[in-house]
Order: C-alpha cells, then sequence, then structure tokens
C-alpha cells in the first residue's frame, strides 16, 4: 500500500491517455454487465422451470392454436394429475410501450396446476363468478396503481370482438396474486377464458397451448409421448415438452441469446486488449529513466514489476468496477422486459475475475520488460 502513490502518479503523468483508457474499459465492462446480465436472468427463468409441469402445443408452430376438446382427452391420459390452458392475448394498457402479459385462464385449473402463485381464495371465487373478471400480479397492479374494484381497459393487438369489431376489451380488477418463489412472475394479468371465447370474433373453441402437472416427475417423457400419440396423424397434432425445454425452444425463436452475447463481448474485449495493452506498453517505453532511477535507490527486479503490475491492475480493475456498478443501477430498467428486479451477482463476480485478467495480460509484457531492464543502459538511453 505504501506504493500506492506511485502507481497514481504513473497513470496521471498522461492524464487524457489514461482517461480515455479508463472510459473505454468502463464501457466494455458496461456492456458486459447489461449483456451477460440478460443472458444471465434468461438463463435463470429456465433453471426456475417446474419439473412436474408440460407444455403442449401445436406441432407446427406456438402460435397454431389447439381445440378445446383435447383438454378432457388429455385429462385422460395415465399419469396426468390437472391440465390447464391459456391463450396469447398480445395486449397493451393506453399506449404499446405500456406491453401488459395477459391470458385467458380457465380459473380453477390455473391457479391449481400453478400453484406458486397465490391467490386469496374470495378473490378467486370472484373472478369465477364475475364474467369480466381479472386477477392481476402485485407487481403489475404496483406498476400502473390498479387496485381491486378498477375498471381496466386493454387493448389487444390480435383478438377482436365479435359484436363490434373492436379490439378494446375491458376487465373488472377481482384479485391480486403473489408468487413469493419467484417475484418477477408478480407481472400477468389473467381473465376468464370463457368470457373471452364468447366475445371474440374468429378462434372460437381453441387454446394457444396446454400446461400439464404429472403426478409422478420421473414420467414426464412417457407422459409426453402419449399425449402426442393420442393426437398423432389428425389435423392438430402435438408437440409435448417439459416446462423447461418449452422455455429453451421459445428463447431460441428470439434468437441464441448466448451465441450472439458472447461474440458480442469476444470482438468487444479482444479490441480492448489491443488497447489497453498500447497504452500500458507506451507508458513503460516513456518511464525507463524513472524505472532505472527506482532500482538504483534499491527496488528489486520484483518490486518493479509489481509496480507495473498495480499500474495495470488499478486502471483496469477501478474502470471495470465502475461500469458493473453503472450496470447494477441500470439494469433495473429492463424489469418490464425481462421480469428481473436486479442484475445477477454472479455476472458482477465474473466481470471483476475477467477484469483481472484482463489487468494481467495487458501487464504482464511491459512489466517483464521493466523488470528485466539495465540500469546502465537505461541511463544512458539505449
Amino acid at each position: 500500500m505504501k506504493f500506492l502513490p506511485l502507481v497514481f502518479a504513473a497513470l496521471a503523468r498522461r492524464k487524457a491517455r489514461s482517461l480515455f483508457t479508463w472510459l473505454a474499459i468502463l464501457a466494455a465492462f458496461l456492456l458486459f454487465g447489461m449483456l451477460q446480465g440478460v443472458n444471465s436472468a434468461f438463463d435463470q427463468a429456465i433453471e426456475r422451470a417446474n419439473v412436474n409441469r408440460l407444455i403442449v402445443t401445436s406441432n407446427i408452430a406456438l402460435t397454431e392454436p389447439l381445440p378445446y376438446s383435447y383438454l378432457s382427452q388429455i385429462e385422460a391420459v395415465p399419469g396426468v394429475a390437472r391440465v390447464a390452458h391459456a391463450t396469447w392475448f398480445g395486449a397493451y394498457y393506453q399506449d404499446p410501450k405500456n406491453f401488459v402479459f395477459a391470458f385467458p385462464i380457465d380459473a380453477t385449473r390455473e391457479f391449481e396446476v400453478f400453484p406458486e402463485r397465490k391467490v386469496p381464495p374470495d378473490q378467486l371465487q370472484a373472478l369465477i363468478h364475475t364474467r369480466t373478471g381479472a386477477i392481476i400480479g402485485a407487481e403489475l397492479a404496483r406498476k400502473y396503481g390498479w387496485k381491486i374494484g378498477d375498471r381496466v381497459p386493454l387493448h389487444s393487438t390480435i383478438w377482436t370482438k365479435a359484436d363490434d369489431g373492436n379490439s378494446d376489451w375491458t376487465f373488472d380488477i377481482v384479485g391480486i396474486y403473489e408468487n413469493p418463489s419467484d417475484r418477477s412472475q408478480e407481472n400477468i394479468f389473467f381473465f376468464n377464458y370463457d368470457y373471452f371465447d364468447e366475445a371474440r370474433a374468429f378462434g372460437k373453441g381453441t387454446v394457444g397451448w396446454y400446461t400439464v402437472q404429472v403426478k409422478d416427475p420421473r414420467q414426464s417423457a412417457q407422459v409426453a409421448a402419449a399425449i402426442d400419440r393420442l393426437f398423432a396423424n389428425s389435423p392438430n397434432e402435438t408437440k409435448t415438452q417439459t416446462e423447461k425445454e418449452f422455455q429453451q425452444s421459445f428463447l431460441k425463436q428470439i434468437g441464441d441469446i448466448n451465441f450472439i452475447v458472447t461474440r458480442i463481448l469476444f470482438a468487444v474485449f479482444f479490441a480492448l486488449l489491443f488497447a489497453t495493452g498500447s497504452t500500458m506498453m507506451q507508458s513503460v517505453r516513456e518511464r525507463i529513466p524513472e524505472l532505472a532511477v527506482l532500482k538504483t535507490l534499491g527496488f528489486t527486479d520484483g518490486g518493479v514489476l509489481l509496480l507495473v503490475l498495480g499500474e495495470s491492475a488499478l486502471l483496469c480493475l477501478a474502470a471495470a468496477a465502475a461500469g458493473l456498478a453503472l450496470a447494477w443501477l441500470l439494469f433495473p430498467l429492463l424489469k418490464d422486459t425481462l421480469g428481473v428486479v436486479q442484475m445477477p451477482l454472479p455476472v458482477v463476480i465474473e466481470g471483476l475475475a475477467v477484469a483481472g485478467t484482463l489487468a494481467l495480460i495487458t501487464g504482464l509484457p511491459p512489466a517483464l520488460r521493466a523488470k528485466r531492464l539495465s540500469i546502465v543502459e537505461a541511463l544512458a538511453g539505449r
């Protein structure tokens, strides 16, 4: 620590160069934090998938509906405990930017298959007996200031109503659910399927997908195969996956997030490696006489090496910490998109590890040169 002023003095020798290098590293780790945070958030969502639930979709595409009549047939498959269904509503509130995850459901079935969603029994009964009723997540209620008793209009980008051809739907909030095990899932808007199916202009008698709760998770593969065999060679063949597999395939429709993030970060850090390494090499080259004087005053070869490595470490780690801290502060802005309230801590740890590696790679070559420096030749200008 007593030699820390020497490290600061070395960085302050060319203030503009150090500042711009510091800003470049900060920007790189800000990007690292945000992109890797998004990647990690998606991975966590997949890992949280329930092991005893299967998702049944059309074998053609997720957007293809399935007949409602499949419900009773799936329930009759051995190994099936409960079945629920949902349909993508594609809604927003007042402005297209205010996207709302809204789904028409069978109230009783939905909350039995997803017991982690906690709703008071009286509120669930209110949804069952209120045709236009809706139960919303606690986070969604906080976001828009909604409360029980409010009448909320939603605009669907997909579904029009049969009576007037309008895409504006109105719902009465009768309940608010919580998900203590995963607060990021408290942003969903549930309403009655019967009301939706009666009122919509097209697609009547269909659902988007089925969620199947199996009795024994060890039998999931067999149950999935049995469901698909049941509808094989029918006009609406099915594809049944575990909840984890379904989420993975859904993300792949957006793109291979991990591949994209990895390639972007590789390009950024490859460029940063050359920029930071050039800065460190130039800094040591300019200070060769000074380093020779330090050796003359009694600094060992190892001591000089550590001074240069300390300069590289301070530059990289301080900038990386600032970039990751900024990413940590900005990450909650993605809450509405990802459902994650803060950047996962492992991303910060990984970022600091990468910064340490960057400091070592860029600082070691000039540090070794400083270590091997000959005092006579350095003072002679050779």
